[in-house]
């Protein structure tokens, strides 16, 4: 056992620490206060400490435990909200009230409440780690899978169907050398070690979010690494939101690294009332939370990615897609700053540790899709999308770059499309996505053959938009020829009818790739027949505006207004949802109304622009 002997914040130095490892959990104070030992000279170990370190003194025991940072793995984490070392705010709300109390201890898992176990193997069955030999129903919509722990083998010598705690053994595993091992339904695994897996395989397969933008130009893949950055106001929690509720991932993390207190309240709000579209249940079904705001200990923030990365990858290996957000990674990196700065390492770049950029590779690393452990060839992934805050919006900054050297989709949030009220507020010019090979994944989907055509098409209008708009600035729309004038409206067409998303409106919050397709189509059909009218020599305004006759004060006045087939193609986005309304047992019905809208547009344009 050792002593304090200095107190800096959330540091705290102890000698007589000998035969005590790195990574080691400490009780820290007469209080016991949780810490982690993070740097050892001879006998005097650096320790960052999980909660407020006020009051401590030095000549405080400080205690050894024997084991590193580690999760309770098992039934019970959907649903729950933890801090940044998994301890659950709901039960220590009960225990301590509103604040959280010094060197608390609540279980992470109720360790007293009975779940029903239903075998998956029969006595005498060979079995290796990760193998399933049971299922628990965590909640409706997620079975928990118990597995065999990493590393064990053998047969199963008894197994039994029942009510159990999850501290209670389910299952007798007999090994080769004739030893018995029990196993229960909860595992423990240290946070900063990530799970094994067989093989890692290529991102083949889309996460399909249902948010236009980034499913038609900048797709992520189950499996894969994203990164939003973005100013204040930019809109980086709403996306997260928005990727959380819709994506196709089984299960999600969502951890709130060191944002404000009522961004995070207002998370922890609305969670619980969203309704999963997936399954018309609540969403907190599938997903647990993780929550670190900006006024709780530092050290427990730079341990909240990690903890919030085993709970994904715990999901996996029960064969589950996961996904997880962090928001923001920026508050993890300036707590890693701090930490660094109270042991008075050398400083990188902006004050920043140099062992920043192999921190956040470390991360994202532990992203893949993957063969995972057991019988069999199940496959299964972990995708991290984890938001940034650089200060004033500067990308240049370094967790920016570091992040961006390591993530293969780039989602950057520009301020000036916010303030226009674009949103989401992505920009299409300087975000990408290094994922080339889902845009055929699309194109080999039903209904949705000319996928990347009509992508690449689209993006080459845009940057066309770009360069015409430094002209407009200069000499005004006027001086263009007609038919740079009908680019211009076609990319506004696509900006506003197809890239503008409304997640707080039913239909549009959630758009299906087929749906998405048939817009997008819609609008380059639109400027293919237009270009045919102007070489027929047709008016551009004629093309763009109608003359209607109004009365007014009693006069009838003729006035211009855009056309009513322009009109027609930017309330197509308000067309029902194919997947909405399917539940409702009416899938041809929508389709025919989906499609019909469609036709409708392509006739008007035949009938003004003409065959």
């Amino acid at each position: 056992m050792g002593k304090i002997i200095r107190i800096a914040g959330p540091l705290v130095e102890a000698n007589g620490m000998r035969g005590n490892r790195m990574y080691e959990v400490v009780k820290v104070g007469d209080e016991g206060l949780i810490g982690e030992i993070i740097r050892l000279i001879g006998d005097t170990a650096s320790i960052q400490v999980y909660e407020e370190t006020s009051g401590l003194k030095p000549g405080e025991p400080v205690e050894g435990t024997g084991h590193s940072l580690s999760v309770e793995l098992g039934p019970g984490i959907l649903k729950s909200i933890y801090d940044g070392i998994q301890r659950p705010l709901e039960l220590i709300k009960k225990e301590s009230g509103t604040y959280i109390t010094r060197g608390i201890s609540v279980p992470a898992i109720d360790k007293s409440k009975k779940w029903k176990f239903v075998p998956e193997v029969k006595e005498g069955e060979k079995v290796t780690g990760g193998d399933v030999i049971g299922t628990i129903q965590e909640t409706k919509v997620v079975e928990n899978r118990v597995m065999v722990p990493v590393g064990m083998q053998g047969s199963i010598e008894n197994i039994n169907e029942g009510s159990f705690r999850v501290r209670d053994t389910v299952c007798v595993i007999k090994d080769d050398k004739g030893k018995l091992h029990d196993v229960s339904s909860m595992q423990i695994w240290p946070v900063r070690k990530s799970r094994p897996f067989k093989e890692k395989l290529p991102p083949e397969l889309p996460l399909v979010t249902g948010q236009r933008i980034f499913d038609m130009f900048f797709p992520l893949a189950k499996g894969g690494t994203a990164a939003i950055p973005g100013p204040f106001g930019a809109g980086k929690t709403v996306s997260q939101h928005q990727l959380a509720k819709w994506c196709d991932a089984k299960v999600i993390v969502y951890v709130g690294c060191g944002e404000r207190g009522n961004e995070m309240t207002e998370v922890l709000e609305e969670f619980p009332h969203l309704i999963d579209p997936h399954t018309d249940l609540p969403l907190m079904e599938r997903t647990t939370m993780i929550a670190n705001t900006s006024n709780m200990p530092v050290a427990a923030r730079e341990a909240s990615v990690y903890t919030g990365v085993t709970l994904a990858e715990y999901f996996r290996d029960m064969g589950y897609d996961s996904a997880m957000m962090a928001d923001s990674t920026s508050r993890w990196a300036e707590s890693m700053r701090e930490i660094s700065g109270r042991l008075e390492e050398m400083p990188g770049e902006e004050g920043y540790p140099a062992y920043l950029a192999s921190r956040i590779a470390e991360f994202y690393e532990r992203a893949g899709r993957v063969k995972i452990l057991g019988s069999g060839d199940r496959v299964s992934s972990v995708s991290l999308i984890g938001a940034v805050s650089p200060p004033g919006g500067d990308f240049s900054e370094p967790v920016t770059q570091n992040t961006l050297r390591v993530t293969r989709v780039f989602w950057a949030l520009d301020a000036r499309l916010a303030h226009r009220r674009h949103f989401p507020s992505i920009n299409w010019m300087t975000s990408y996505s290094l994922y080339n090979q889902l845009p055929a994944w699309f194109s080999m989907q039903k209904g949705t053959k000319n996928w990347s055509k009509i992508r690449t098409e689209a993006m080459s209008i845009l940057q066309k938009e770009a360069e015409l708009q430094e002209i407009v600035q200069l000499v005004g729309p006027d001086a263009l020829a007609p038919k740079e004038r009908l680019m211009l409206e076609v990319a506004r067409l696509i900006r506003e009818a197809f890239l503008q998303q409304n997640a707080f409106a039913d239909v549009d919050s959630y758009c299906p790739p087929k749906k998405q397709y048939m817009m997008l189509s819609t609008v380059l059909e639109f400027r293919k027949k237009a270009e045919s009218a102007l070489e027929r020599g047709m008016d551009m305004e004629d093309m763009l505006t109608e003359e209607i006759v109004i009365e007014e004060a009693g006069e009838k006045k003729k006035i211009r207004r855009p056309h009513k087939y322009l009109e027609a193609m930017l309330r197509l986005k308000e067309s029902p949802l194919e997947e909405e309304m399917s539940r409702l047992k009416e899938p041809e019905k929508v389709k025919l109304k989906l499609e019909g809208a469609v036709d409708n547009i392509t006739k008007e344009m035949d009938k003004v622009l003409g065959k």
